[in-house]
């Protein structure tokens, strides 16, 4: 059967030549187009985690929801040594986000003002990386302030100039101060970058009256696919009131959009599948009907109409095995390429900020299982569509096959 089968496909090479190009195209463009999708929305989470939110933060129950002075951690030295005690901790650091009018003789913008421990900031975020002008914040800085581009745009300032603060500290007293702009940043997140300004915590916390409190305490983890087992270890050890929010949770918003739009992808690709498929059983249809003769005698010669089915069923077994077989030997290695190096549009950082996009960089992802579903998602349509075809010309008799016209 396997040679007779051969045999065949050698035989009608324009059939076995379009089967082939139309297995192998579709089955490479979905490979393909998932890896570049499923690389870019991991792309857009990194950027965004290592931007600013990083794996975990610990806060106060409320906190996430009602925000203030009235949800602060007041014990952190507590929660770090706890954090420093915890297997799998990489990284940990205090931020106190507070919300304050930063002005100028020019203008006045209100902003989040978040006081950091530079040092330690270094091993968490990307501040320091993403600064465009002058430097970024020091462990002995007091007055120094580290301001958004966006930002220092509508405050109309530069390097090296002064802007007032003028805000709550945490006893509800009335805080001032005059800041200078030692540097600007720019991430590539619009709002973030439009609303927000650091400043050295230690001096902050004179000014706020918050020592050993903090907003919050950003954790980053050694393994990030153990986070969930990281988390239940940290939160086990917590007092009552504390809580540890994953990644997942504090991005919940952005991780749903993308699954949001991983699933208009997939809609998009069964779309063309649709059309593939139905290509792909017309094509079978009008060829297997014009060797009805043929069948007609393999039958009278003694084949079975179960013979005959296995048959065509093997002769699009081996087109489609050698057609999705080429598109993985091809598609995987320019996922695995373009995993290591992305392909750069010049622009496109600019033009969708506002989806996260930080960067002119869309690599692809490389997943040995992803692209074995891809592959076998187009092979189990090609062996669909042969089954009608199939089913047409098995309710001929022999005799009748064998006068078909």
């Amino acid at each position: 059967m396997f040679g007779l089968a051969l045999k065949n496909i050698l035989h009608y090479k324009g059939r076995t030549v379009v089967t082939f190009a139309l297995t192998f195209f579709s089955s490479l463009l979905f490979i393909v187009y998932v890896a570049l999708m499923d690389g870019s929305h991991a792309h857009m989470l990194k950027s965004a985690l290592d931007v600013y939110e990083n794996a975990l933060h610990i806060y106060q129950k409320g906190y996430r929801e009602e925000g203030g002075y009235d949800y602060l951690l007041t014990d952190v030295s507590a929660e770090e040594a706890l954090l420093a005690r915890t297997a799998g901790i990489a990284a940990y650091a205090p931020r106190l986000e507070s919300f304050a009018l930063l002005s100028t003789p020019r203008d006045s913008v209100g902003a989040m003002v978040v006081g950091i421990d530079p040092g330690r900031e270094r091993r968490l975020s990307k501040m320091a990386e993403a600064r465009r002008e002058g430097r970024y914040l020091e462990d002995n800085d007091t007055n120094a302030l580290y301001i958004g581009s966006e930002l220092a745009v509508r405050l109309k300032v530069g390097v090296g100039d002064t802007v007032a603060l003028i805000g709550t500290a945490t006893d509800d007293s009335f805080a001032a101060d005059n800041f200078r702009v030692v540097g600007i940043f720019k991430t590539g997140l619009f709002e973030f970058d439009a609303s927000s300004a650091f400043v050295n915590k230690a001096y902050y916390d004179t000014l706020m009256l918050s020592g050993d409190m903090a907003s919050y305490i950003v954790v980053s983890v050694d393994d990030l696919s153990a986070l969930p087992q990281t988390v239940k270890a940290v939160q086990s050890g917590l007092a009552e009131g504390l809580e540890a929010v994953p990644w997942t949770v504090l991005m919940h918003a952005q991780v749903e959009a993308m699954e949001v739009d991983s699933v208009f992808g997939y809609i998009s690709m069964g779309v063309f599948f649709v059309v593939i498929f139905f290509v792909i059983m017309i094509f079978s249809f009008l060829n297997i009907v014009g060797r009805t003769r043929e069948l007609g005698m393999l039958r009278a010669i003694g084949l079975s109409p179960r013979n005959v089915s296995a048959l065509l069923l093997l002769e699009m077994l081996l087109i489609a095995l050698a057609a999705v077989g080429a598109s993985v030997a091809v598609g995987a290695p320019i996922a695995w390429y373009y995993e290591l190096h992305p392909i750069v549009i010049e622009g496109i950082a600019e033009a969708y900020r506002d989806y996260g996009i930080v960067d002119d960089q869309i690599p692809m992802r490389f997943d040995g299982f992803t692209i074995g579903w891809n592959a076998g998602v187009v092979f189990a349509l090609n062996m669909l569509a042969v089954l009608y075809p199939i089913a047409v010309v098995k309710r001929n008799t022999p005799v009748e096959a064998m006068h078909h016209v």
